[in-house]
């Protein structure tokens, strides 16, 4: 720790003394890991002396899961949004709060996270706008939930969330950069270099969504001929595809049995993905780029064309190789929410 941290041991013992004192780590078993010099002190986590209650925001749905201080999950659920104007869903997240405070009494703090313009300090955070909830007004989301919770409420955007949960896990794996792509019913990037989750003055830094990527391709609801959007997230495949039904699912079962316009629309936002990854990584040069959303079956079912085009796009011969896809899980988000309580608590 003092070696990654840049402390001396005695700038370290003296913060990590502090940590003991308020129970959020605690002394192992003193290991002696070379021949000669002082033996190691090993720390270990007090996982169960806080509790965090993480929520995921979706057009539809309420994703919830409780964690401990290492974020694993205790608990998870899963509901329908009974409406989606703010009073509602404020009280919605009141009526779950309250079901897990019977279970986790000592819950220390609630994480929300939801697509759309997030800022504002801990606690004070405010939605600017979120396109899949229908709000287009300033919403005090944090104050609003505390009020209706009595809890600590901190709000982030929910792909800052995931980035920010993800370098935390990869960052003690020696990786210091890295990009995360999620690609579903819209798309979300976010960045870390050097460590660090980069947000932006305004909290909106990683919107590429719109960058054009093929030139004479299709327009987007905003006007945008070719960019992203209007390629790549799970409505522009069905369109793209002229499938009557509407239906992701549908279009992606009939892009894998055949090579009709399903799987020309597939292949399409498969070109779009690729042509993003390169731009990625010839823009910041991370050492890993994430990608996941419930819309990786485009990328599963066009893996050949994202590739070709990552590598005809890559500089400094870096290419497909940083790609590394995971699989997705609603959960995982909620997950990314409780963790900005963690971070809230322990900065």
């Amino acid at each position: 720790m003092a070696r990654i941290l840049g402390l001396s041991r005695t700038s370290l013992t003296r913060v990590t003394r502090e940590l003991l004192e308020v129970g959020l780590v605690r002394e192992g078993v003193i290991e002696l890991r070379a021949t000669t010099g002082r033996p190691s002190e090993v720390l270990e986590v007090v996982s169960s002396a806080h509790h965090f209650l993480g929520i995921k925001l979706t057009g539809d749905a309420l994703h919830a899961v409780v964690t401990d201080l290492a974020a694993t999950v205790q608990e998870h659920s899963s509901a329908a949004l009974e409406a989606q104007d703010v009073a509602h869903v404020v009280a919605q997240i009141a009526a779950h709060v309250e079901g897990v405070l019977g279970r986790f009494p000592k819950l220390t703090s609630v994480g929300i996270s939801l697509a759309g313009v997030v800022t504002g300090a801990p606690g004070e955070e405010v939605v600017h706008q979120s396109p899949f909830l229908g709000w287009t007004e300033d919403v005090p989301l944090a104050r609003l939930v505390a009020r209706a919770t009595g809890c600590p409420v901190v709000v982030e955007n929910d792909v800052s969330a995931l980035t920010a949960l993800e370098a935390w896990s990869r960052v003690g794996a020696g990786v210091s950069s890295m990009a995360l792509v999620t690609i579903g019913a819209g798309l979300g990037f976010g960045f870390v270099i050097d460590g660090r989750v980069v947000r932006g003055a305004h909290g909106v830094a990683g919107r590429l969504d719109h960058v054009v990527v093929v030139p004479d391709g299709p327009v987007c609801e905003r006007g945008h001929q070719g960019c992203a959007s209007a390629l790549l997230n799970e409505g522009a495949v069905v369109r793209h595809a002229g499938s009557a039904s509407g239906d992701y699912r549908a279009v992606i079962e009939a892009a894998r049995a055949g090579d009709g316009p399903e799987r020309r629309a597939v292949e399409a936002a498969g070109v779009a993905l690729g042509r993003l990854i390169g731009l990625i990584l010839n823009t910041i040069d991370p050492e890993k780029v994430v990608l996941t959303g419930e819309g990786l079956d485009t990328y599963r079912i066009a893996a050949d064309v994202v590739h070709a085009e990552i590598d005809r796009l890559a500089e400094g011969g870096v290419g497909s190789a940083a790609l590394d896809v995971q699989d997705f899980d609603f959960s995982e988000w909620a997950r990314a929410a409780a963790g900005t309580a963690i971070s809230a608590l322990l900065t």
